[in-house]
């Protein structure tokens, strides 16, 4: 985390207080944000978890439960969030999130404007980025929603970075008091192309575009609108392919009898090891690698288009 101001600070170095929103980790695929109540419990397979007995821990702590169970207690950054926040549209994962960070060319003191906040998946992102002394305005024509991504910056601590406003961008664009100011815009809007006369006039200089657009029609119709004013137009496709490291201990016996029934005792004496304990004898094991089966496909399309210099 950076070094900040302490009344600007994102940090979670800190030991957990009661109050404290914090991410509990039982497996990848397994997390929960809960609030840290000194009365309250986390009840889950493993047994029932004490809020007291968390509080005074550092994050990243382990902590058990009645029946001898654990869990690990996670500072809520914004990777984490993403994966355990309430969906209240379709959100952007890591993948596409740190492409947009990296092609928006985000550090710490830019300006930022959003339109579409949505669920708030990219904006804690974004917001994180920019601090301390950047800031994210973010804009969505829905009130309520608006309402809650406000509540989720507060708990996961980035709401002096963050300001939430409610405009229709779409048909009203960007307010004229950030005209020239921002360094970069992202927009994830239905028609994108109807916000980008207002999202030219917002940026300075070589600023930058993005657009997030879920079909490919989206995408040709927003860069005809960019040509007008926009160089260096590029679209990405973002797919992410994970895989499992795993390693195998093979027992083969001197089995009997045919080919058939012999590969099925082998392929029963096969089985993984995880956390076992046990001294490996490295001539009976092999690291396996495998994609894995839950790989997500297409999100949707990344547009980057750079505003023309005057010349």
């Amino acid at each position: 985390m950076l070094p900040t101001d302490p009344t600007k600070k994102i940090s979670f170095t800190r030991c957990i207080k009661e109050g404290d929103l914090v991410i509990v980790y039982e497996r990848h695929d397994c997390m929960k944000a809960v609030k840290v109540c000194q009365n309250s419990a986390f009840q889950n397979r493993f047994g029932a978890f004490k809020h007291s007995d968390w509080i005074g821990k550092p994050f990243g702590s382990m902590v058990f439960s009645n029946k001898g169970g654990f869990v690990y207690l996670l500072a809520p950054t914004p990777e984490l969030w993403t994966l355990v926040l309430s969906h209240r549209t379709q959100i952007l994962y890591i993948a596409d999130i740190s492409f947009v960070i990296m092609y928006l060319e985000l550090v710490p003191g830019c300006l930022v404007l959003e339109s579409g906040t949505g669920s708030g998946s990219l904006t804690t992102s974004l917001a994180r980025a920019v601090a301390p002394t950047g800031h994210v305005y973010t804009f969505d024509f829905h009130e309520q929603r608006a309402a809650s991504a406000r509540e989720d910056f507060e708990r996961t601590g980035v709401s002096s970075f963050v300001t939430v406003g409610v405009r229709d961008i779409q048909g009203q664009g960007f307010p004229d008091e950030f005209s020239g100011l921002a360094d970069s815009i992202f927009l994830d809007l239905p028609q994108p192309w109807l916000a980008i006369p207002s999202a030219k006039k917002m940026l300075k200089q070589d600023g930058i575009l993005c657009s997030f657009s879920p079909c490919i029609e989206q995408v040709q119709h927003s860069c005809e609108s960019l040509r007008l004013n926009f160089t260096d137009i590029r679209t990405f496709e973002i797919l992410l392919r994970t895989y499992e490291i795993r390693q195998w201990r093979a027992d083969c016996g001197q089995g009997t009898g045919g080919g058939s029934a012999g590969s099925i005792r082998h392929k029963r004496k096969q089985h993984l090891i995880e956390g076992s304990g046990e001294q490996e004898n490295p001539h009976n094991s092999t690291v396996m690698a495998r994609p894995n089966g839950e790989a997500r496909g297409h999100t949707g399309y990344l547009t980057f288009a750079r505003l023309k210099c005057l010349s």
